[in-house]
């Protein structure tokens, strides 16, 4: 199933999920095969804040 079009964290957060699964059941992502979990959950995270046009906000790091 397709991704769907949207903006809202309900629609990203579907769309990750929907990834997540796909994952779960044929060890892949597209067409990457991310080797664990966790770096496939980041990765259907980043897909789908693609898909919707927005960046992930990340926290910034202190220079000492």
């Amino acid at each position: 199933m397709p991704l769907k079009k949207g903006r809202s964290k309900k629609t990203i957060s579907k769309n990750i999920s929907e990834l997540v699964k796909k994952f779960k059941k044929s060890g892949k992502i597209g067409t990457s095969k991310p080797k664990s979990k966790k770096k496939a959950i980041a990765q259907a995270i980043a897909i789908s804040l693609k898909k919707a046009g927005k960046s992930r906000k990340r926290k910034k790091k202190s220079r000492r």
